[in-house]
Order: C-alpha cells, then structure tokens, then sequence
C-alpha cells in the first residue's frame, strides 16, 4: 500500500533561508503548496501563523513548525525512507551540529548584522561596526566549510554521508549569500567550497529553487 503525504505549505521569503526547506521539499518529491511570506512585507495573516516573524515556516496538515532545525526534521519525517538526516546515527548528529552551526553563526550571527543590523542596536551610528564584524564572522564561517569540505565535497559531492543530507542546501545558502555580500574572491580563497556549492546547483532541486529565490 502507497503511503499518502499529508497537505504541506511552505511559507518562503525568495532569497531568504526559506531556499533550505524548498529544496528538501523537491528534492523528496513532496507536493508543496508554497505561500510568499517576503521578509519586510509579512500579512497580518502570515504573523498569526507566526508571530516571530521569521521563516521558514512549513505547515503539515494543520501543524505549524518553525525554526529551522525543527522544519527541516518534520520534512524528514514524512520521506523516512530518503534518510534526509543521514543514513547512521553519527550522521544524523552530524547534520544537527552543522544544522546548529549554521542556524547561529552564519545565518542568525553573522549575515544578519550585515543585513538585519537593526536586529542588535538601536543606534545607527554603530551599525558600520556591526556590519564589519558580520563580514568578518562570516569569511571565518566559509574557512570553516572549506576546511570540514576537505575529503567530503570534492570526493562524495555532499556533506554528510554519501547522499544528500539537509545540510546540502543550507551549505548551498550560505554560498548564494556571499554572492550578494560581492565576495569576488570566493574561488580563489574557497576553492572546495565553490566547487562544491556549484555542483549542486546543478542538480534540479537546488537549480529550481534558487531561480524561485531570485538567486540565478
């Protein structure tokens, strides 16, 4: 007997993390009905689904899930047999440490004192310091993936395991971005991870998605 999916809605902003689940979702064949929920310009209607206002927010029948990790593990849920969080227990760890890492440092951390600097003062005066110290936090980020990508992209193609993981379009993101923050120097200083993001974007469900997100 076929297992049925349940009724899923993703709330995305384009160019937001929101790109991470989209992908997940193609990527597992899962029909999505998909709700634009852009940064800055949120309903009324959006805020009571999720006051935090953030997204992603993804909607399984009529259960609401936020935050990342928690969004990314209700997809996993509902394709078990895809092993979207890893094929072993290390893995599965694995994916939750870089899924943490990510969430807090590149993405809550360092991107949004470069783009959400209001988010940390309410004084305009400090924000190019802020904004500084995001760029900085986040080159330290792209030398970390370059140097945990050594053996594991160039060789596998992916992060964890031998097959896609959550992990690979939350990599994918953080290399759009550092598109858009104009790091020209990228290939020249993150070779594995240039490679590495590349690729994948080559693959349907990340090549959809980031046309979707306005990222090619």
């Amino acid at each position: 007997m076929s297992h049925q999916l349940p009724k899923v809605t993703l709330f995305y902003s384009p160019g937001a993390c929101s790109y991470v689940p989209h992908v997940a979702l193609i990527h597992a064949s899962i029909p999505t009905n998909l709700i634009l929920a852009k940064v800055g310009a949120m309903s009324p209607e959006f805020l009571k689904i999720n006051p935090k206002r953030r997204v992603p927010v993804v909607v399984v029948n009529d259960e609401i899930v936020t935050e990342m990790a928690a969004v990314l593990t209700a997809i996993a849920s509902l394709v078990p047999d895809q092993k979207l969080l890893g094929t072993t227990s290390l893995e599965t760890i694995r994916v939750y440490e870089w899924l943490n890492y990510l969430s807090t440092v590149a993405h809550n951390q360092a991107t949004a004192q470069i783009w959400r600097t209001e988010r940390f003062t309410d004084d305009v005066a400090a924000y190019p310091a802020i904004q500084a110290k995001g760029r900085k936090v986040i080159q330290e980020v792209y030398a970390l993936i370059e140097e945990k990508l050594r053996g594991r992209g160039e060789e596998t193609g992916y992060a964890v395991g031998d097959a896609f993981t959550v992990v690979d379009p939350f990599l994918v993101v953080v290399y759009l971005w550092s598109i858009r923050l104009g790091f020209g120097d990228m290939e020249s200083r993150f070779p594995r991870f240039v490679m590495y993001a590349e690729r994948l974007l080559g693959l349907e469900a990340f090549g959809l998605a980031a046309k979707l997100h306005g990222f090619r």
